[in-house]
């Protein structure tokens, strides 16, 4: 059994969000509690069409290189293209000690990509978590945090999922 690492992973749950931090917050969620945001959102907001349990792995699994190179803002000075290398690299090292690790790998690869509706769908569930994060934070201070909701939003209409933010 890769103990060593099951134990490594599940420091995500200690891992604090950057972006949070870097916004002047304290008591801020780890990247596993938004992990599990995404996944909540992903298994209510599902499409039909999609492949839910496909979409609830992914969530699993697409934060997961976090825990050995940080949660990586866009603030921080490392390109997209690098990230990515650094995260891949992170997943292929944990992946390969893992019993599932080929499936996590594919899975994240295919989050990445961006190029499958489930992924895509995912992505969007990772902003809107941000996004709904946001209010809770800024009803707690006077941080002004409506940048991550603008961020938010404008994936809604790339991904082409724009009933998500209406009210009905």
């Amino acid at each position: 059994m890769p103990r060593e690492t099951f134990i490594e992973i599940l420091g995500l749950k200690d891992l604090d969000r950057a972006g949070w931090l870097k916004s002047g917050l304290t008591n801020v969620e780890s990247v596993a509690a938004h992990s599990w945001g995404v996944a909540f959102l992903a298994f209510h907001l599902c499409p039909e069409e999609l492949d839910r349990k496909r979409l609830m792995e992914m969530a699993i699994c697409h934060d997961v290189a976090e825990v050995k190179v940080g949660d990586i803002t866009p603030y921080d000075g490392i390109s997209s293209e690098d990230k990515v290398a650094m995260e891949t690299e992170a997943m292929l090292e944990i992946s390969s000690k893992l019993p599932r690790g080929v499936e996590m790998l594919e899975l994240y690869r295919e989050y990445e990509a961006g190029i499958t509706p489930e992924a895509r769908f995912l992505k969007l569930c990772d902003k809107l978590d941000m996004a709904l994060q946001s209010y809770e934070y800024q009803n707690r201070t006077d941080v002004d945090l409506s940048n991550f909701r603008i961020t938010a939003s404008k994936l809604v209409i790339e991904y082409g999922f724009p009933d998500l933010l209406r009210n009905k």
